[in-house]
């Protein structure tokens, strides 16, 4: 064990001087597994892994939902998101941060990125908030907090990458993150609504619309809603693999983005699959990493001895959850999310499976812990978005302003701590 502890403090070491996650995985773990073996099994080893990765089936999910993801972020609905929102939500003190928290909802159940949903709703949601004169901590903070949004509803790309890690199914995944991002969103708007209670001046409420502006948001948004639908009840209903959903979804995000005026030159699409696939190629690269980095902490014996350590200590499946959630909580301030999951979940899943914890519901619990380390410091990547898109609003205030929904976060870890049907009904259904 010992080994593989000198292993994650260079791991962090190099983080925190700057180095990508990935570079920073794949190096120490590369370095680290020819220590234990050789220098030439551990090239051998790695380009194993990475190829063995690169075609792995499960995998190319990811590659679909992101350009899905992008055909609908060019198709630029999230303005008629916000709309739709607002015409139902808009009159309501507070009613255009309940606005926006409906409306990430929405976008990134169908951008699955919380960090796209952030930087758009932040272009969208901002200049009407301040219009109507609510405070940037509240106006800031609910878009940061609400595109976490991206990580929970589905499709989820951090639920791909803990499929493939745990080998657990997608379809199932998905369909149990449904009731906590439901949850989620509730939790959320409570945060809003308590908000503007103690401080009215925070969040007046806007201009009501008429019923012909309703009907016309409301309409607008149905393609959007349909593809969803399409999406998450094909997988449901096994009537096609979360792959195949996932090359639907694209093909369909392409038609409305056409039917909306984009993508109909050939520079369009070229930005569009090059966004696509420099995406892509980032985010494997952290994937290849963290999980070189898995074979070396393997090889060092770590996950065997942190079963030995279980035992001795006699720990519930709870109580172990518990303890892998305290920890994912404070590498969240240093890793994103994705190599949170990637470097956790190998490491722990042997005295997980092995104490018999539910791995559809442990998925979902570290998920929601990963989501709240975008929006708490010192890294808060989702604040940071905001203040790099709204460079005059302070650090302080949108840290300020996310506090509430932090609070909202960590009580519905607990709901699905405590009642794990939240996560695990859906699922129970589809076997």
């Amino acid at each position: 064990m010992t080994t593989a502890l000198i292993g994650f403090a260079i791991l962090l070491a190099l983080c925190f001087f700057g180095f990508r996650v990935g570079y920073a995985t794949l190096l120490v773990g590369l370095v680290g597994f020819a220590t234990q073996r050789g220098w030439t099994a551990a090239f051998a080893m790695t380009g194993q892994q990475v190829i063995e990765d690169a075609m792995n089936y499960n995998l190319s999910v990811i590659p679909l939902f992101i350009l899905m993801g992008v055909f609908i972020y060019r198709a630029e609905i999230s303005r008629d998101l916000y709309d739709a929102a607002y015409a139902g939500l808009g009159r309501f003190r507070g009613g255009l941060a309940l606005s926006t928290v409906a409306a990430c909802a929405g976008f990134s159940a169908v951008c699955g990125s919380s960090l796209a949903t952030a930087a758009t709703m932040t272009k969208v949601a901002m200049p009407p908030m301040r219009k109507y004169g609510y405070s940037d901590s509240l106006a800031s903070g609910t878009i940061a907090a609400g595109g976490t949004l991206g990580i929970m509803i589905p499709p989820s790309v951090p639920l791909v990458i803990y499929a493939v890690v745990a080998e657990q199914d997608i379809g199932e995944l998905f369909i149990a993150g449904v009731l906590p991002g439901i949850l989620l969103v509730s939790l959320f708007m409570g945060a809003v609504a308590i908000t503007v209670r103690y401080n009215p001046n925070a969040g007046p409420a806007g201009e009501p619309l008429s019923e012909q502006d309703k009907k016309r948001a409301f309409k607008a948004v149905w393609p959007i809603i349909g593809l969803f639908v399409l999406v998450l009840g094909g997988i449901y209903g096994r009537i096609f693999t979360p792959t195949e959903a996932s090359g639907i979804g694209a093909f369909g995000a392409a038609v409305i983005a056409i039917m909306r005026g984009h993508l109909r030159t050939p520079k369009e699409w070229i930005d569009v699959l090059g966004e696509a696939a420099k995406t892509t190629a980032s985010l494997f690269i952290v994937i290849f990493g963290a999980l070189v980095f898995a074979q070396f902490i393997n090889l060092s014996g770590m996950p065997y001895d942190i079963v030995f350590f279980v035992e001795e200590l006699d720990l519930s499946p709870l109580g172990l959850v518990i303890a892998v959630a305290i920890i994912a909580v404070f590498m969240g301030m240093v890793f994103e999310s994705i190599g949170i999951l990637l470097l956790l979940v190998p490491v722990f899943l042997p005295t997980l499976v092995q104490s018999g914890v539910d791995m559809v519901w442990f998925g979902i619990v570290v998920v929601l812990v990963t989501e709240l380390g975008l929006i708490t410091p010192p890294i808060g990547m989702n604040v940071f978005v905001v203040k790099s898109v709204m460079p005059d609003i302070r650090l302080g205030d949108i840290f300020r302003g996310v506090t509430p929904f932090i609070f909202a976060d960590v009580l519905a870890l607990i709901l699905v701590l405590l009642i794990p049907a939240i996560a695990t009904i859906l699922p129970s259904l589809m076997r």
